[in-house]
């Protein structure tokens, strides 16, 4: 089956390893190595890296790059600084999401876009189907690797491999100047999906095991650990960071969707799907992402009904586990707007039974300062 499947760079190091994989959207990858709970408290604690290879990278360059992403993009291009990272939504006409994704401000026209795995074709078409003249688009995907380093250690470790201070280097920012010992070329950034601090490593495919290993080699004292796709759920969970295909989709929008912050109608470019979202704003969305805490025992997955203290059915859960550093079952639900307020009580149908919840306060989890 491994083989109908898309590989990563890291394909030869799991059969070599025979580290067991996955269908993971098409793609032939790890959810565990050990077992997701000793990886995600592994990540909280100590340190975790990541395959997260299969994501999108997409160069956008030219005379009119920034403002054809300003055109496609629901937040505000203009204000990103060379060595800057934004977080970003597109969307249809309609509102509703094609996908988030993170923009990396390379040169004064040169840009690097990372849409989520599955969605890298939809997003590449889709620029091409709205490419302004002086834009030029190349899909880098299979060229780069990525690999994720993520957890309270993840400074000390990679400040092993570079003589320069990465404690200068912000949160969502990004470097292409350091120099990591034995690697030609690495972008690093400040960035990740787990909630804790971290680097996210764009190298070049064939250095991405190299990589790896030597992570993995010089984190031994921090307890380093590899980590699988299924721990990076549960942490971007607890830390109610959205995932595409859940708390967000084609009938899904940003507003909705919990990630209005990258929404910005008043930026002064004209963007696809403005209209839809300044509506939604004017008018309050019908339905939004919020938290819910079980009380009763069961775990609430994708898909699972919430209904109101009378019965009436008032949305569905979005994402759902326990979770591994509270203890408790969490959830992200999207809610009739009519029916968000916190503490307020609701009813989870887990196999048959209506388990007993609340909603709370997002996050669920942020990491101490």
């Amino acid at each position: 089956m491994d083989n109908e499947l898309k590989q990563t760079p890291l394909f030869g190091y799991y059969k070599k390893n025979t580290v067991k994989l996955m269908d993971f959207g098409g793609w032939a990858l790890p959810i565990q190595f050990s077992s997701i709970a000793e990886e995600h408290k592994g990540v909280r604690m100590n340190a975790g890296l990541f395959d997260v290879s299969h994501m999108g990278e997409i160069v956008v360059s030219g005379k009119n790059a920034g403002k054809f992403l300003d055109y496609v993009l629901t937040n505000d291009i203009s204000k990103v600084t060379i060595g800057q990272a934004q977080y970003n939504a597109m969307v249809y006409e309609n509102g509703g999401t094609i996908d988030d994704l993170i923009i990396f401000k390379l040169k004064d026209q040169e840009y690097l876009v990372t849409p989520n795995a599955s969605n890298s074709d939809k997003v590449f078409q889709w620029m091409n189907e709205h490419k302004m003249e002086d834009v030029v688009l190349e899909n880098k995907s299979n060229d780069i690797g990525l690999l994720a380093l993520q957890g309270p250690y993840a400074e000390q470790i990679l400040q092993k491999l570079t003589d320069d201070n990465l404690s200068k280097l912000k949160s969502f920012h990004f470097s292409q100047q350091i120099t990591l010992k034995g690697f030609s070329s690495v972008l690093i950034s400040r960035t990740g999906y787990t909630g804790e601090d971290g680097f996210e490593l764009y190298v070049k495919a064939k250095e991405t095991e190299k990589l790896w290993n030597t992570l993995l080699e010089k984190g031994k004292e921090e307890k380093l650990q590899p980590c699988g796709l299924g721990a990076r759920d549960t942490l971007r969970l607890e830390a109610s960071l959205s995932l595409y295909g859940n708390e967000l989709s084609d009938e899904i929008t940003p507003l909705q969707g919990g990630i209005g912050f990258a929404v910005k109608t008043k930026k002064e470019a004209e963007f696809i799907g403005k209209t839809a979202l300044e509506n939604q704003l004017k008018d309050g969305v019908d339905k939004k992402i919020k938290g819910i805490q079980l009380i009763g025992k069961g775990i609430p997955r994708h898909g699972y009904s919430v209904f109101d203290e009378t019965g009436s059915k008032i949305g569905v859960v979005t994402s759902g586990t326990k979770s591994p550093t509270l203890g408790n079952s969490i959830a992200l639900a999207l809610l009739s707007s009519k029916e968000t307020e916190i503490g307020k009580t609701v009813k989870i149908e887990i196999r048959n039974k209506l388990v007993e919840a609340e909603i709370v306060a997002l996050p669920f989890y942020k990491k101490k300062k």
